[in-house]
């Protein structure tokens, strides 16, 4: 068994696992203190302004309803509650995290209008056309199923609303080997598609894209983040579990090869607005 890395994966090939058990570790790895420590409370790049953009363009208002499919600890979904007044419905396969993103819900006093659910973002949990709006960050990529994640998301959709959705994006063809593990599919770089091909999928789904921007920025801006708490963890090693330790160091290897990636355009961050059809 290979050790673990500083999110507790294994830095196995893709094909040694099943599309549940890849969803088992993105879930483990998203749920635990690491990924809260390393990512900060916004697990995606661009943050909190990267959101608020997402949020202008589902053009939602009090009396709405948004999903936020892949909700974490909630802190988008608290977000747009705090900023629209809307209702938020977010789903997310941790059972963890929607304990932890009630919490925060209440605590943050929008316990009345954000309610978290567990659920699979390829079947969610949720009746057809009762979403004014759909948020989905960063999640895509992770979905071993992308093209039933986004007919549920166009399933959910209300005619006439709207996605707004980010991701990471690659060319999958130059990707080198190091970003083709398990470990590389949870940090959302092992199986990133190019914005044309996110695209297209939304658009099979029927759904009809408005709207593609990059964010490339974010990402190198959080990946930056990623490498500087990772050096940190590794100064501090004597503190860390033993099992731990290597984990660190591979982990700076996956941001080095992110980095490098990144650098050569291969890697990148994007935006898809896309509605549905009245």
């Amino acid at each position: 068994m290979t050790e673990p890395d500083v999110l507790g994966i294994a830095a196995a090939p893709i094909s040694s696992l099943d599309a549940e058990a890849v969803k088992g570790c993105c879930a483990s790895a998203y749920a635990s203190e690491a990924a809260r420590w390393l990512l900060g409370e916004h697990f995606h790049p661009g943050g909190a302004a990267l959101t608020s953009r997402l949020a202008r363009a589902l053009e939602v208002a009090h009396d709405s309803t948004v999903v936020d499919v892949a909700s974490g600890r909630g802190a988008s979904s608290i977000q747009l509650a705090q900023e629209h007044g809307c209702a938020v419905i977010g789903v997310d396969l941790a059972p963890g995290n929607v304990a932890a993103a009630s919490m925060a819900a209440e605590e943050a006093s929008v316990g009345d209008l954000v309610s978290f659910v567990h659920g699979d973002a390829e079947r969610l949990p949720l009746e057809a056309s009762s979403a004014d709006g759909i948020l989905c960050e960063c999640s895509l990529c992770i979905f071993p199923d992308t093209s039933a994640a986004a007919s549920e998301m166009a399933r959910v959709l209300r005619p006439g609303g709207r996605l707004a959705l980010s991701d990471v994006t690659a060319v999958p063809n130059e990707l080198p080997e190091g970003l083709k593990n398990v470990a590389a599919v949870v940090a959302c770089l092992g199986a990133a598609q190019t914005l044309e091909t996110v695209s297209g999928v939304l658009e099979e789904s029927g759904l009809v894209v408005e709207e593609t921007e990059r964010h490339d920025e974010a990402l190198v801006e959080m990946i930056g983040q990623v490498e500087g708490r990772l050096r940190l963890a590794r100064l501090a090693k004597s503190q860390l579990p033993e099992a731990l330790v290597g984990g660190v160091d591979r982990a700076l290897e996956l941001v080095r090869l992110a980095q490098s990636t990144l650098a050569e355009g291969v890697l990148g961050y994007g935006v898809v607005i896309a509605r549905k059809p009245s």
